[in-house]
């Protein structure tokens, strides 16, 4: 079911569902509405609703839910021999390290300065940088750092809600720190029985490391699955987490 028009919210309505996003014939396919603010209580019903906010800085709020989708089945994480050989290689040294959740707003931030693969500029303005930073305090925002040195090089951050992870953005300083980031993650939702990681939408560097389309259909019907049921409480670094993807 499409929409033909787009539907403009307040903060008092609630927002509409993701089958009211526009059609792949509309000049913005997947957008289900626009307006309001974002909050933390707007991200949690967005995203239980299959919707993420995605705008830039003069534009009002936009909330997408494109078709189809890209998703990452941790199962399915492509561990080239080459970046097997460098997480060996990182978790042997002694200045290199894996944290989650100890310098979040750095993450943020500097993913701030990376755009999306094929965009210009930012998409994290400040609204959004404040709301998920508060949404992190109330512990559903989460993020996987890449250390060398006591310097943060690279990292991602990612929303966790009942067992459904969804990934936000990443950055690298040095080569393949986010990719150990999200090799972390994907080791650490393994050990949690956590099967999906949402991607949002489809870029070749995550097609190339095991994403995957699929319709707005499948993926609403896999949220219906697995957000209720409970959500891990603890996010620490595990090192014994490795296990699970490079045994």
């Amino acid at each position: 079911m499409t929409q033909s028009l787009l539907h403009w919210i307040d903060d008092s309505l609630p927002l509409p569902p993701a089958t009211r996003a526009l059609g792949a014939d509309s000049d913005a396919p997947g957008l289900v509405a626009a307006g309001g603010r974002v909050t933390p209580q707007r991200l949690e019903e967005a995203y239980r609703k299959g919707l993420f906010p995605w705008y830039s800085g003069g534009q009002p709020v936009l909330w997408w839910s494109p078709d189809p989708r890209m998703v990452l089945p941790v199962k399915s994480f492509k561990l080239s021999h080459s970046l097997r050989k460098t997480l060996r290689r990182f978790l042997r040294s002694p200045g290199c390290a894996v944290r989650f959740d100890s310098h979040f707003e750095a993450v943020v931030q500097a993913c701030a300065q990376t755009p999306r693969e094929g965009q210009d500029g930012t998409w994290i303005v400040p609204a959004m940088l404040d709301a998920y930073t508060a949404w992190h305090r109330a512990g559903r925002v989460h993020s996987a750092e890449t250390w060398i040195d006591g310097q943060l090089v690279g990292g991602l951050y990612f929303v966790n809600l009942g067992r459904m992870c969804f990934g936000e953005s990443m950055f690298s300083h040095v080569s393949d720190a986010s990719k150990i980031a999200l090799a972390a993650l994907v080791a650490a939702c393994r050990a949690r029985g956590i099967p999906l990681i949402d991607c949002q939408q489809n870029t070749g560097h995550l097609a190339s490391l095991g994403a995957q389309e699929i319709s707005r259909d499948a993926f609403l019907a896999h949220l219906a699955d697995v957000l209720p049921q409970p959500a891990p409480v603890d996010w620490t670094y595990d090192e014994a987490h490795w296990a699970t993807l490079l045994d």
